[in-house]
Protein backbone atom coordinates (compact mmCIF):
# COMPACT_ATOMS: atom_id res chain seq x y z
CA UNK A 1 0.00 0.00 0.00
CA UNK A 2 1.28 3.57 -1.26
CA UNK A 3 0.84 6.41 0.36
CA UNK A 4 1.24 10.44 0.04
CA UNK A 5 0.76 13.36 2.57
CA UNK A 6 -1.90 16.44 1.57
CA UNK A 7 -3.19 18.29 3.70
CA UNK A 8 -6.34 19.96 5.15
CA UNK A 9 -7.79 22.99 7.57
CA UNK A 10 -9.28 22.40 10.88
CA UNK A 11 -10.38 25.70 12.88
CA UNK A 12 -7.33 27.95 11.83
CA UNK A 13 -4.32 25.14 11.90
CA UNK A 14 -3.86 23.13 9.06
CA UNK A 15 -3.72 19.18 9.65
CA UNK A 16 -1.66 16.44 7.68
CA UNK A 17 -3.46 14.18 5.76
CA UNK A 18 -2.26 10.78 4.55
CA UNK A 19 -3.81 9.85 1.43
CA UNK A 20 -3.69 6.13 1.47
CA UNK A 21 -4.03 4.05 -1.36
CA UNK A 22 -5.50 -0.20 -2.34
CA UNK A 23 -5.79 -1.78 -5.91
CA UNK A 24 -8.08 -4.54 -5.32
CA UNK A 25 -9.66 -7.11 -7.61
CA UNK A 26 -13.29 -7.15 -7.83
CA UNK A 27 -15.74 -4.74 -9.79
CA UNK A 28 -14.48 -1.47 -10.83
CA UNK A 29 -15.26 1.26 -8.81
CA UNK A 30 -13.78 4.33 -7.44
CA UNK A 31 -14.39 5.09 -3.75
CA UNK A 32 -13.08 7.56 -0.88
CA UNK A 33 -13.59 7.27 2.28
CA UNK A 34 -12.88 9.54 5.65
CA UNK A 35 -15.24 12.78 5.82
CA UNK A 36 -14.48 13.91 2.32
CA UNK A 37 -16.43 16.92 1.16
CA UNK A 38 -18.07 17.03 -2.05
CA UNK A 39 -15.26 18.80 -3.53
CA UNK A 40 -12.85 15.78 -2.71
CA UNK A 41 -15.32 13.07 -3.70
CA UNK A 42 -15.78 15.09 -7.46
CA UNK A 43 -12.06 14.14 -7.84
CA UNK A 44 -12.98 10.73 -8.77
CA UNK A 45 -14.58 12.45 -12.36
CA UNK A 46 -11.10 15.07 -12.52
CA UNK A 47 -8.61 11.86 -11.71
CA UNK A 48 -10.04 9.37 -14.42
CA UNK A 49 -10.41 11.89 -17.25
CA UNK A 50 -7.01 13.50 -16.19
CA UNK A 51 -5.53 9.95 -16.96
CA UNK A 52 -7.30 9.24 -19.88
CA UNK A 53 -6.23 12.34 -21.74
CA UNK A 54 -2.76 11.62 -21.20
CA UNK A 55 -2.26 7.92 -22.83
CA UNK A 56 -2.45 6.16 -19.39
CA UNK A 57 -4.95 3.35 -18.52
CA UNK A 58 -7.42 3.34 -15.64
CA UNK A 59 -7.38 0.53 -13.85
CA UNK A 60 -9.76 -1.77 -14.41
CA UNK A 61 -10.32 -2.83 -10.51
CA UNK A 62 -11.57 -1.46 -6.84
CA UNK A 63 -9.88 1.28 -6.39
CA UNK A 64 -10.14 2.48 -2.76
CA UNK A 65 -8.82 5.64 -1.24
CA UNK A 66 -9.09 6.58 2.69
CA UNK A 67 -8.04 9.72 3.71
CA UNK A 68 -6.41 9.64 7.08
CA UNK A 69 -7.24 10.69 10.14
CA UNK A 70 -10.99 9.56 9.21
CA UNK A 71 -12.59 11.39 12.17
CA UNK A 72 -11.17 14.38 10.42
CA UNK A 73 -13.39 16.69 8.50
CA UNK A 74 -11.81 17.60 4.55
CA UNK A 75 -12.26 19.94 2.40
CA UNK A 76 -10.69 21.13 -0.76
CA UNK A 77 -9.61 19.77 -4.32
CA UNK A 78 -6.17 19.89 -3.65
CA UNK A 79 -5.80 16.00 -2.98
CA UNK A 80 -6.66 15.67 -6.55
CA UNK A 81 -2.56 15.32 -7.57
CA UNK A 82 -1.68 13.13 -4.95
CA UNK A 83 -4.89 10.56 -6.03
CA UNK A 84 -3.89 10.31 -9.55
CA UNK A 85 -0.27 9.96 -8.71
CA UNK A 86 -0.84 6.78 -6.37
CA UNK A 87 -2.62 5.50 -9.10
CA UNK A 88 -0.03 5.84 -11.51
CA UNK A 89 2.63 4.39 -9.18
CA UNK A 90 1.09 1.66 -8.02
CA UNK A 91 3.74 -0.82 -9.73
CA UNK A 92 6.92 1.62 -9.24
CA UNK A 93 9.19 1.50 -6.72
CA UNK A 94 10.00 5.09 -6.02
CA UNK A 95 10.08 6.04 -2.42
CA UNK A 96 6.96 8.36 -1.85
CA UNK A 97 7.61 9.02 2.17
CA UNK A 98 7.87 12.63 3.49
CA UNK A 99 6.45 13.83 0.11
CA UNK A 100 3.86 16.55 0.52
CA UNK A 101 1.55 16.56 -3.22
CA UNK A 102 -0.90 19.46 -3.36
CA UNK A 103 -2.86 20.36 -6.93
CA UNK A 104 -6.21 20.83 -8.42
CA UNK A 105 -6.36 18.60 -11.92
CA UNK A 106 -7.50 19.52 -14.71
CA UNK A 107 -9.70 17.35 -17.35
CA UNK A 108 -6.51 17.54 -19.67
CA UNK A 109 -4.15 16.42 -16.83
CA UNK A 110 -3.37 20.23 -16.00
CA UNK A 111 -1.82 20.96 -12.11
CA UNK A 112 -3.61 24.53 -10.66
CA UNK A 113 -3.80 25.88 -7.60
CA UNK A 114 -6.78 26.54 -4.96
CA UNK A 115 -7.31 28.88 -2.88
CA UNK A 116 -6.88 26.59 -0.22
CA UNK A 117 -2.86 25.76 -1.07
CA UNK A 118 -1.10 29.11 0.43
CA UNK A 119 -2.64 29.09 3.52
CA UNK A 120 -2.75 25.10 4.25
CA UNK A 121 1.39 25.00 3.41
CA UNK A 122 2.15 28.00 5.40
CA UNK A 123 0.28 26.91 8.11
CA UNK A 124 2.54 23.67 8.21
CA UNK A 125 5.63 25.22 7.72
CA UNK A 126 4.52 27.32 10.22
CA UNK A 127 4.04 24.03 12.75
CA UNK A 128 7.29 22.57 11.37
CA UNK A 129 5.30 19.47 9.54
CA UNK A 130 6.79 19.87 6.05
CA UNK A 131 10.04 19.72 4.37
CA UNK A 132 9.14 19.11 0.22
CA UNK A 133 6.25 19.54 -1.92
CA UNK A 134 5.25 19.07 -4.99
CA UNK A 135 2.95 22.10 -6.30
CA UNK A 136 1.55 23.28 -9.34
CA UNK A 137 4.22 25.63 -10.84
CA UNK A 138 1.62 28.34 -10.91
CA UNK A 139 1.84 28.95 -7.59
CA UNK A 140 5.58 28.46 -7.34
CA UNK A 141 6.20 32.77 -7.23
CA UNK A 142 4.09 33.07 -4.31
CA UNK A 143 5.30 29.99 -2.48
CA UNK A 144 8.78 30.96 -2.41
CA UNK A 145 8.23 33.30 -0.05
CA UNK A 146 7.98 30.70 2.70
CA UNK A 147 11.48 29.89 4.08
CA UNK A 148 12.81 26.31 4.49
CA UNK A 149 10.39 24.00 2.08
CA UNK A 150 11.84 22.55 -1.25
CA UNK A 151 9.48 23.31 -3.19
CA UNK A 152 8.73 20.77 -7.04
CA UNK A 153 6.61 23.25 -9.31
CA UNK A 154 4.38 20.43 -11.85
CA UNK A 155 2.38 22.30 -14.79
CA UNK A 156 0.99 18.89 -15.66
CA UNK A 157 0.25 15.33 -14.46
CA UNK A 158 3.21 13.55 -16.25
CA UNK A 159 5.44 16.26 -14.88
CA UNK A 160 4.83 15.29 -11.58
CA UNK A 161 4.78 11.22 -12.54
CA UNK A 162 8.12 11.99 -13.65
CA UNK A 163 9.38 13.91 -10.84
CA UNK A 164 8.47 11.20 -8.44
CA UNK A 165 10.06 8.60 -10.96
CA UNK A 166 13.37 10.20 -11.10
CA UNK A 167 13.26 12.11 -7.63
CA UNK A 168 16.74 11.40 -7.14
CA UNK A 169 18.26 13.42 -9.74
CA UNK A 170 15.51 16.19 -9.84
CA UNK A 171 16.42 19.16 -8.41
CA UNK A 172 13.57 21.70 -6.56
CA UNK A 173 12.64 24.60 -8.85
CA UNK A 174 12.07 26.60 -5.57
CA UNK A 175 14.26 26.73 -2.35
CA UNK A 176 13.21 29.36 0.09
CA UNK A 177 16.76 30.95 2.33
CA UNK A 178 14.53 32.25 4.98
CA UNK A 179 14.26 35.60 6.27
CA UNK A 180 16.20 37.97 4.76
CA UNK A 181 16.14 40.97 7.76
CA UNK A 182 18.95 42.15 9.90
CA UNK A 183 18.88 39.37 13.02
CA UNK A 184 20.87 38.42 15.95
CA UNK A 185 21.22 35.08 17.37
CA UNK A 186 20.57 33.67 20.80
CA UNK A 187 21.34 30.57 21.94
CA UNK A 188 20.73 29.16 18.29
CA UNK A 189 17.14 31.47 17.81
CA UNK A 190 17.21 34.48 15.78
CA UNK A 191 15.36 37.64 15.93
CA UNK A 192 14.40 39.78 12.88
CA UNK A 193 14.21 43.21 12.78
CA UNK A 194 13.54 46.17 10.94
CA UNK A 195 15.29 49.97 10.73
CA UNK A 196 12.60 51.67 9.26
CA UNK A 197 9.96 53.84 11.20
CA UNK A 198 7.36 55.33 9.01
CA UNK A 199 5.95 56.86 11.87
CA UNK A 200 8.34 58.13 14.44
CA UNK A 201 8.51 59.76 18.01
CA UNK A 202 10.59 62.75 16.40
CA UNK A 203 6.83 63.80 15.49
CA UNK A 204 5.77 64.04 19.09
CA UNK A 205 6.24 67.19 20.72
CA UNK A 206 6.71 66.92 24.83
CA UNK A 207 4.76 64.27 26.81
CA UNK A 208 7.67 63.31 28.37
CA UNK A 209 6.09 60.91 30.93
CA UNK A 210 3.48 58.87 27.80
CA UNK A 211 7.13 58.59 25.74
CA UNK A 212 8.99 56.90 28.63
CA UNK A 213 5.74 54.94 29.38
CA UNK A 214 5.31 53.65 25.81
CA UNK A 215 9.09 52.62 25.99
CA UNK A 216 8.62 50.40 28.83
CA UNK A 217 5.49 48.78 27.33
CA UNK A 218 6.93 48.33 24.23
CA UNK A 219 10.16 46.56 25.92
CA UNK A 220 7.99 44.68 28.34
CA UNK A 221 5.00 44.11 26.22
CA UNK A 222 2.72 45.66 29.39
CA UNK A 223 -0.74 46.85 28.43
CA UNK A 224 -1.03 50.57 28.69
CA UNK A 225 -4.24 53.21 29.04
CA UNK A 226 -3.86 56.41 28.06
CA UNK A 227 -5.90 59.08 29.09
CA UNK A 228 -6.06 62.49 28.31
CA UNK A 229 -7.60 65.62 26.07
CA UNK A 230 -8.77 65.19 22.73
CA UNK A 231 -5.50 66.13 20.34
CA UNK A 232 -2.93 65.69 22.79
CA UNK A 233 -1.04 62.72 21.34
CA UNK A 234 -2.93 59.47 22.58
CA UNK A 235 -3.10 58.21 18.90
CA UNK A 236 0.15 59.36 17.99
CA UNK A 237 2.01 57.36 20.51
CA UNK A 238 -0.25 54.17 20.46
CA UNK A 239 0.44 54.35 16.27
CA UNK A 240 4.49 54.84 16.71
CA UNK A 241 4.63 52.52 19.15
CA UNK A 242 4.29 49.45 16.59
CA UNK A 243 7.83 50.03 15.32
CA UNK A 244 9.50 49.99 18.22
CA UNK A 245 8.27 46.64 19.76
CA UNK A 246 10.97 43.96 20.25
CA UNK A 247 12.20 41.81 17.21
CA UNK A 248 10.62 38.88 15.99
CA UNK A 249 11.95 34.95 15.78
CA UNK A 250 10.90 33.08 12.72
CA UNK A 251 8.25 31.16 14.43
CA UNK A 252 6.62 34.25 15.31
CA UNK A 253 6.99 35.74 11.90
CA UNK A 254 5.38 32.34 10.37
CA UNK A 255 2.46 33.08 12.19
CA UNK A 256 1.87 36.54 11.69
CA UNK A 257 1.89 35.60 8.15
CA UNK A 258 -0.23 32.88 8.45
CA UNK A 259 -3.15 35.64 10.10
CA UNK A 260 -1.97 37.72 7.52
CA UNK A 261 -3.80 35.13 5.17
CA UNK A 262 -6.99 34.73 7.39
CA UNK A 263 -7.36 38.38 7.43
CA UNK A 264 -6.95 38.30 3.49
CA UNK A 265 -3.98 40.25 3.31
CA UNK A 266 -0.84 39.40 0.96
CA UNK A 267 1.90 38.25 3.80
CA UNK A 268 4.89 40.28 3.78
CA UNK A 269 7.25 38.04 5.60
CA UNK A 270 8.74 41.38 7.51
CA UNK A 271 9.41 41.19 11.31
CA UNK A 272 6.86 44.02 11.85
CA UNK A 273 4.12 42.92 14.32
CA UNK A 274 0.47 43.58 13.59
CA UNK A 275 -1.60 46.27 15.22
CA UNK A 276 -5.44 46.17 14.91
CA UNK A 277 -7.21 48.89 15.63
CA UNK A 278 -10.54 48.29 16.74
CA UNK A 279 -13.52 50.74 16.30
CA UNK A 280 -15.84 51.14 19.32
CA UNK A 281 -18.89 50.12 16.72
CA UNK A 282 -17.57 46.61 16.08
CA UNK A 283 -19.65 43.74 17.16
CA UNK A 284 -18.27 41.01 19.62
CA UNK A 285 -17.75 38.27 17.08
CA UNK A 286 -16.06 40.89 14.55
CA UNK A 287 -13.63 41.27 17.87
CA UNK A 288 -13.33 37.91 19.10
CA UNK A 289 -14.58 35.54 16.04
CA UNK A 290 -17.01 33.81 15.56
CA UNK A 291 -19.46 31.71 12.99
CA UNK A 292 -22.35 29.35 13.12
CA UNK A 293 -21.09 26.94 11.45
CA UNK A 294 -17.01 27.43 11.33
CA UNK A 295 -15.69 29.40 13.65
CA UNK A 296 -13.53 32.25 12.41
CA UNK A 297 -10.79 34.92 13.77
CA UNK A 298 -11.56 37.92 14.96
CA UNK A 299 -9.31 41.29 15.78
CA UNK A 300 -8.21 39.85 18.80
CA UNK A 301 -6.66 36.82 16.99
CA UNK A 302 -5.63 38.77 14.54
CA UNK A 303 -3.25 40.96 16.52
CA UNK A 304 -1.23 37.88 18.39
CA UNK A 305 2.04 38.82 19.12
CA UNK A 306 1.48 42.55 18.06
CA UNK A 307 -0.92 45.21 19.43
CA UNK A 308 -4.51 45.59 19.87
CA UNK A 309 -5.62 48.96 19.75
CA UNK A 310 -8.98 50.53 21.10
CA UNK A 311 -9.13 53.99 20.79
CA UNK A 312 -12.42 55.79 22.73
CA UNK A 313 -11.83 52.71 24.92
CA UNK A 314 -15.14 53.90 27.51
CA UNK A 315 -17.64 54.15 24.48
CA UNK A 316 -16.65 50.08 23.61
CA UNK A 317 -19.80 47.78 24.67
CA UNK A 318 -19.55 46.55 28.28
CA UNK A 319 -19.79 42.59 26.88
CA UNK A 320 -16.75 43.43 24.41
CA UNK A 321 -14.60 45.17 27.40
CA UNK A 322 -15.67 42.27 29.68
CA UNK A 323 -14.83 39.80 27.58
CA UNK A 324 -11.70 40.82 26.55
CA UNK A 325 -10.42 39.90 30.13
CA UNK A 326 -9.83 36.26 29.25
CA UNK A 327 -7.03 36.57 26.27
CA UNK A 328 -6.06 39.86 28.43
CA UNK A 329 -5.06 37.89 31.19
CA UNK A 330 -4.52 33.99 29.40
CA UNK A 331 -3.20 34.99 26.20
CA UNK A 332 -5.91 32.43 24.32
CA UNK A 333 -9.53 32.92 22.76
CA UNK A 334 -12.30 30.24 23.16
CA UNK A 335 -15.11 30.42 20.93
CA UNK A 336 -17.69 27.54 21.51
CA UNK A 337 -20.52 27.20 19.16
CA UNK A 338 -23.13 24.04 18.69
CA UNK A 339 -20.73 22.90 15.86
CA UNK A 340 -17.84 23.57 16.65
CA UNK A 341 -14.92 24.60 19.80
CA UNK A 342 -12.48 26.74 18.92
CA UNK A 343 -8.91 28.31 20.92
CA UNK A 344 -6.42 30.14 19.34
CA UNK A 345 -3.92 32.25 20.59
CA UNK A 346 -4.20 35.78 21.23
CA UNK A 347 -1.29 37.32 23.27
CA UNK A 348 -1.03 40.85 22.46
CA UNK A 349 0.20 44.15 23.88
CA UNK A 350 -3.15 46.35 24.42
CA UNK A 351 -3.28 49.89 23.93
CA UNK A 352 -7.14 51.75 25.60
CA UNK A 353 -7.22 55.21 24.69
CA UNK A 354 -10.00 57.40 26.42
CA UNK A 355 -10.79 61.10 27.27
CA UNK A 356 -11.39 62.03 30.93
CA UNK A 357 -14.84 62.99 30.49
CA UNK A 358 -17.30 62.55 27.82
CA UNK A 359 -16.77 66.08 26.56
CA UNK A 360 -13.04 65.65 26.79
CA UNK A 361 -11.94 69.26 28.04
CA UNK A 362 -11.72 68.06 32.54
CA UNK A 363 -7.95 68.04 32.06
CA UNK A 364 -7.60 71.15 29.58
CA UNK A 365 -6.37 74.19 31.49
CA UNK A 366 -7.84 76.57 28.86
CA UNK A 367 -11.42 75.19 28.01
CA UNK A 368 -14.51 74.51 30.11
CA UNK A 369 -15.71 71.00 30.89
CA UNK A 370 -19.48 70.98 29.75
CA UNK A 371 -19.91 67.80 31.66
CA UNK A 372 -21.45 67.50 35.30
CA UNK A 373 -20.12 64.76 38.49
CA UNK A 374 -22.47 62.55 37.63
CA UNK A 375 -22.04 62.56 33.89
CA UNK A 376 -18.02 61.96 34.59
CA UNK A 377 -18.87 59.45 36.94
CA UNK A 378 -20.78 57.00 34.61
CA UNK A 379 -18.55 57.54 31.89
CA UNK A 380 -15.23 55.67 34.05
CA UNK A 381 -17.90 53.53 35.86
CA UNK A 382 -17.70 51.72 32.43
CA UNK A 383 -14.48 50.27 32.85
CA UNK A 384 -14.87 47.94 35.35
CA UNK A 385 -11.78 47.55 38.44
CA UNK A 386 -11.81 43.90 36.99
CA UNK A 387 -10.91 45.32 33.83
CA UNK A 388 -8.59 47.97 34.75
CA UNK A 389 -6.61 45.43 37.04
CA UNK A 390 -5.45 43.87 33.77
CA UNK A 391 -3.89 46.88 32.65
CA UNK A 392 -0.50 47.42 33.68
CA UNK A 393 0.31 50.72 32.98
CA UNK A 394 -1.72 53.85 33.08
CA UNK A 395 -0.61 57.48 32.14
CA UNK A 396 -2.72 60.97 32.38
CA UNK A 397 -0.99 62.67 29.34
CA UNK A 398 -0.37 66.25 29.58
CA UNK A 399 -1.75 69.32 27.70
CA UNK A 400 -0.69 70.50 25.06
CA UNK A 401 1.96 73.94 25.25
CA UNK A 402 4.15 75.79 22.78
CA UNK A 403 6.87 74.93 24.68
CA UNK A 404 7.24 71.13 23.90
CA UNK A 405 10.09 70.59 22.60
CA UNK A 406 11.54 67.18 20.04
CA UNK A 407 13.25 64.77 22.69
CA UNK A 408 13.54 61.48 21.50
CA UNK A 409 13.26 59.08 18.26
CA UNK A 410 12.03 56.21 17.08
CA UNK A 411 15.10 55.21 16.20
CA UNK A 412 17.01 55.97 19.66
CA UNK A 413 13.81 53.95 21.45
CA UNK A 414 13.74 50.70 19.21
CA UNK A 415 17.82 50.36 19.87
CA UNK A 416 16.71 50.58 23.91
CA UNK A 417 14.06 47.75 23.28
CA UNK A 418 16.58 45.70 21.44
CA UNK A 419 19.07 45.80 24.35
CA UNK A 420 16.57 45.30 26.83
CA UNK A 421 15.00 42.14 24.75
CA UNK A 422 18.99 40.69 24.60
CA UNK A 423 18.94 41.04 27.87
CA UNK A 424 15.54 39.08 28.49
CA UNK A 425 16.50 36.44 26.29
CA UNK A 426 20.14 36.17 27.64
CA UNK A 427 19.07 35.31 31.34
CA UNK A 428 16.92 32.38 29.54
CA UNK A 429 13.40 33.63 29.89
CA UNK A 430 11.15 32.87 27.46
CA UNK A 431 8.02 34.97 27.28
CA UNK A 432 8.08 38.77 27.00
CA UNK A 433 8.35 40.26 31.03
CA UNK A 434 4.37 40.87 31.02
CA UNK A 435 3.83 37.53 30.34
CA UNK A 436 5.64 35.69 32.71
CA UNK A 437 4.32 33.25 34.72
CA UNK A 438 3.89 32.93 38.38
CA UNK A 439 7.13 30.85 38.56
CA UNK A 440 8.83 32.98 35.98
CA UNK A 441 8.46 36.13 38.36
CA UNK A 442 9.93 33.93 41.39
CA UNK A 443 12.45 33.37 39.50
CA UNK A 444 13.38 36.45 37.32
CA UNK A 445 11.89 39.45 39.94
CA UNK A 446 14.67 39.24 42.39
CA UNK A 447 14.16 42.52 44.59
CA UNK A 448 16.20 44.20 46.45
CA UNK A 449 15.66 44.72 50.50
CA UNK A 450 14.86 48.09 49.99
CA UNK A 451 12.50 47.46 47.05
CA UNK A 452 10.99 44.72 48.96
CA UNK A 453 10.04 47.17 52.04
CA UNK A 454 8.37 49.52 48.98
CA UNK A 455 6.35 46.55 47.98
CA UNK A 456 5.30 45.93 51.47
CA UNK A 457 3.92 49.76 52.06
CA UNK A 458 2.54 50.10 48.49
CA UNK A 459 0.18 46.65 49.44
CA UNK A 460 -0.57 47.63 52.83
CA UNK A 461 -1.43 51.63 51.57
CA UNK A 462 -3.14 50.69 47.99
CA UNK A 463 -4.84 47.17 49.12
CA UNK A 464 -3.14 45.80 46.28
CA UNK A 465 -4.49 42.49 44.68
CA UNK A 466 -2.37 39.51 44.14
CA UNK A 467 -2.75 40.44 39.94
CA UNK A 468 -1.55 44.05 41.17
CA UNK A 469 1.44 42.86 42.83
CA UNK A 470 2.86 40.95 39.82
CA UNK A 471 1.82 43.53 37.49
CA UNK A 472 3.90 46.01 39.41
CA UNK A 473 6.86 43.41 39.58
CA UNK A 474 6.64 42.83 36.17
CA UNK A 475 6.89 46.68 35.25
CA UNK A 476 9.42 47.06 37.37
CA UNK A 477 11.95 44.39 36.10
CA UNK A 478 11.11 45.97 32.45
CA UNK A 479 12.19 49.25 34.00
CA UNK A 480 15.23 47.65 35.45
CA UNK A 481 16.12 45.92 32.47
CA UNK A 482 16.14 48.99 30.32
CA UNK A 483 18.46 50.61 33.21
CA UNK A 484 20.88 47.56 33.03
CA UNK A 485 20.15 46.11 36.62
CA UNK A 486 20.18 42.72 37.54
CA UNK A 487 18.45 42.88 40.55
CA UNK A 488 15.37 45.45 40.84
CA UNK A 489 15.92 48.58 43.10
CA UNK A 490 13.53 50.84 45.24
CA UNK A 491 13.58 53.34 42.26
CA UNK A 492 12.44 50.59 39.31
CA UNK A 493 9.73 49.54 41.75
CA UNK A 494 8.30 53.32 42.83
CA UNK A 495 8.43 54.16 38.45
CA UNK A 496 6.81 51.06 38.34
CA UNK A 497 3.81 52.05 41.29
CA UNK A 498 3.29 55.46 39.81
CA UNK A 499 1.96 53.91 36.47
CA UNK A 500 -0.85 52.58 38.48
CA UNK A 501 -4.47 53.79 37.79
CA UNK A 502 -5.29 55.80 40.68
Amino acid sequence: MKSLNCATYEALDAKVVNVEFTLTKGLPSFSIVGMASTAITEAKERVKSALLSNDYSFPPKRITFSLAPSELSKSGSQFDLSMALLILLEESNCDLSGWFVFGELGLDGAVKENVQLYPLILSLANQGLIEKAVVPAEALEKLSKIPNIAFYGVSRLTDAVELLKHQESVEPSVVSSGIEYPFYEIEGEKYFYMKEYPEDFIDVKGQEVAKRAALIAAAGFHNILLEGSPGCGKSMIASRLRYILPPMSEQEILEGAKLQVLDGVEPSFAPRRAMQSVHHTATSASVFGGGSHRAKIGEVGLAHNGILFFDELPHFSKTVLESLREPMQDGRIRISRVNSKVEYPANFLFIGAMNPCPCGNFLDAHKECRCNELEIQRYKNRLSDPFLDRVDMSVVMQNVSVDDRVSVSSKELHKRVVETHIIMKRRGQKSFNAKMSDAEIERFCVLSDDAKGVLEQAVSRFTLSFRSIKKVQKVARTIADLEGSEIIQREHLLEALSYRRR
